[in-house]
C-alpha cells in the first residue's frame, strides 16, 4: 500500500501520516529527507517534536543521495517525509521522480509519502522559486498517480481525495 500525505506548511501532515505509520505492519523505518542546518533553532526545535512523536521502536534514517535505492531496501514499512527537501536537491529532477516512483511501486513493505501541496502557497517571485513549486508539484501528481490513496491535510484535519472523473461529475453522480 502507498498512501501520500498533502497538506501546506504546518498543517499537520506529518502526525497524520506517523498515525497511519503506526498501524502499519513493523518495522516502521523513518526516512528524513531534510538536509538540517546546526544554526536554525526553529527548524532543531521542530525536528526535536518529531523525534519526540514517534515511537522508539521505529528505525530513522537520513535520505540518502540515491533515495530511490535506499526505499527498496528499506524491509517493513516505510515513512517518508517530506519531499520537499528531496525534489529541491534534484539536480535532474525528471529522472529522480520516475525511480523514486518506481522505487515505491516495487518495494516490499507499505510506505507513506508526505509532502508540501504547493498550489496552496505565495506565488514564487524568483526563477528558482518558479522551477521549486513546478518540481514538486510534478512529483506530487507522479506519486499521487500510483498513490493507493491520497490524503489532504488541514488544521491537523484529513479531507480523502479521490481521481476526478469528469464523466460522473457532469452525468450527477458525483
Amino acid at each position: 500500500m502507498l498512501i501520500l500525505v498533502l497538506g501546506g506548511a504546518r498543517s499537520g501532515k506529518s502526525a497524520v501520516a506517523e498515525q497511519l505509520a503506526v498501524r502499519l505492519p513493523q518495522p516502521v523505518t523513518y526516512v528524513a529527507t531534510l538536509i538540517t542546518d546546526d544554526d536554525d533553532v526553529d527548524m532543531a526545535d521542530r525536528i526535536s517534536k518529531h523525534r519526540a512523536r514517534r515511537p522508539v521502536t521505529w528505525r530513522s534514517a537520513d535520505a540518502e543521495s540515491d533515495l530511490a535505492a535506499q526505499l527498496r531496501e528499506i524491509p517493513g514499512t516505510l515513512l517518508l517525509d517530506s519531499l520537499g527537501p528531496w525534489v529541491a536537491s534534484q539536480v535532474r529532477h525528471d529522472t529522480g521522480v520516475a525511480a523514486l516512483c518506481d522505487a515505491l511501486r516495487r518495494r516490499p513493505g507499505d510506505s507513506v509519502v508526505v509532502s508540501d501541496e504547493v498550489g496552496l502557497a505565495v506565488h514564487p517571485t524568483t526563477e528558482a522559486g518558479l522551477a521549486f513549486r513546478d518540481n514538486l508539484g510534478d512529483a506530487n501528481a507522479a506519486v499521487a498517480a500510483i498513490a493507493d490513496q491520497t490524503l489532504f491535510v488541514v488544521a491537523g484535519r484529513v479531507v480523502t481525495t479521490a481521481a476526478f472523473d469528469p464523466e460522473t461529475v457532469l452525468t450527477g453522480g458525483g
